[in-house]
This record gives C-alpha cells, sequence and structure tokens, in this order.
C-alpha cells in the first residue's frame, strides 16, 4: 500500500479536478481526515503533511487522542450524539456534525462556553437505520436550533445511501445543497472516500474521507 504522502496527494488532486470541472476554489473545501479508529501516531503523520481537521465518532476514543496531538487541530465530531455527552463533546470538539433533535439541544445549557460550529444532519434519504431528521422536519428543528445561543449553525450534513456509483449520490447532494441555500447555510458537510468528487460539484465544502487516507479499517 502506498504511504500517507502519496494517499494525501492523490486526494488533494481528486479534489483540485473535481473543483475545477465546476469552476470553484480548491481552497473553500475543507479535508475532513476521518480517524476513527486509527492512532494518535497514524494522525500526527498526516498533521505532518499539513492536514488540519480530522474526524471522530467516538467521545471516549478520541479523548486520549485529543489529548496526545497539537492543539491547533480542529476536531469534528461524527458520530451518533447522545443528549447525555453533549456538553462533553462540545468541550473538546470545535465542529459538530450530527445535531437532529431537540434533546441534543436542550442539553446544553444557558452558561456553556466556548459557542460551537455544529451541522444538522438531514436523513436525505430517508433510511430507517441511518440518523438525521426527516427532511420534511428540518425548517422547524432549524428554527428550534438557532435559538441556542451557545452553538452556531453552520449548514447541513448527510451521510446518503449507498451507491455503487458515485453518480447516485448525485440527486441526494443537490437536494441537500438547495436545502442549505434556503436555511442560508455557509457550509456543507457531504462527502465521503468513494464519492466526494460529485459532493463538490453539488457544492460540498466539507468532505469526510477515511478509507481513502488512512486505508481500511482492521
Amino acid at each position: 500500500m502506498s504511504g500517507p504522502a502519496h494517499r494525501l496527494a492523490e486526494i488533494r488532486e481528486r479534489v483540485q479536478r473535481a473543483a475545477d470541472s465546476v469552476g470553484r476554489d480548491p481552497a473553500t473545501i475543507t479535508l475532513i481526515a476521518v480517524s476513527k479508529t486509527h492512532s494518535a501516531e497514524q494522525i500526527r503523520e498526516f498533521y505532518d503533511l499539513g492536514v488540519r481537521d480530522f474526524g471522530e465518532n467516538k467521545l471516549q476514543e478520541a479523548e486520549p487522542k485529543i489529548s496526545a496531538l497539537p492543539t491547533d487541530i480542529c476536531w469534528h465530531y461524527i458520530g451518533h450524539l447522545q443528549s447525555n455527552k453533549v456538553r462533553r463533546v462540545l468541550s473538546v470538539f470545535q465542529v459538530v456534525h450530527v445535531f437532529e433533535n431537540l434533546r441534543q439541544r436542550d442539553a446544553i445549557s444557558s452558561d456553556f462556553s466556548p459557542v460551537r460550529d455544529v451541522f444538522i444532519e438531514v436523513n436525505v434519504g430517508k433510511e430507517a437505520q441511518k440518523g438525521g431528521i426527516a427532511p420534511e422536519n428540518l425548517a422547524s428543528f432549524h428554527e428550534s436550533l438557532i435559538e441556542c445561543k451557545r452553538i452556531s449553525f453552520r449548514g447541513l450534513m448527510t451521510i446518503g445511501p449507498v451507491q455503487c456509483d458515485p453518480e447516485g449520490m448525485r440527486p441526494y447532494y443537490r437536494e441537500l445543497a438547495q436545502r442549505n441555500a434556503e436555511l442560508r447555510g455557509d457550509w456543507l458537510s457531504m462527502g465521503m472516500s468513494s464519492d466526494f468528487d460529485v459532493a463538490i460539484q453539488e457544492g460540498s465544502t466539507h468532505i469526510r474521507v477515511g478509507t481513502a487516507l488512512f486505508g481500511a479499517r482492521g
């Protein structure tokens, strides 16, 4: 298997091609290296190559890594968010991608500090086995969420249906982008290792890439 530098260069080249194809500046696209199940040492390899955004989905796994690694890393929480862990997650992660219900919002007390950036997760494919708010409930939830002064709504996030052909994701990503524009979100979190090219073409500002960077999880 090729090393971290080669894999990162390949990802950056794909980002460049996808951005160029629709006249976007690749500098406006944030690469989140999804480091779940990978060690602090593996994360450090990509940090040394210039990556500064990393994504984790389990609080207990992430906390020792966050403590061991440089403080200028921006940590993104991308896993299921239990309401009883909201405050702990917000205390160590700068960005949370998975707000989807009022229990999570209500778990944030008025004295919480600092303000964190959040995405609303949308179940754009309406899949029963996946998290995220139903598209038809998005507008009312957004109105309730922005009443919380301790978090800053930045945009929408989705994990779309698994498709053999990345082009199959295009209508889902396009729909999410349209809904994000309606809510005036300035960030858009969509696209993973197999399909982030399409996501970029449809307006994604944050792509979540794990396998293509770190290799298959054990």
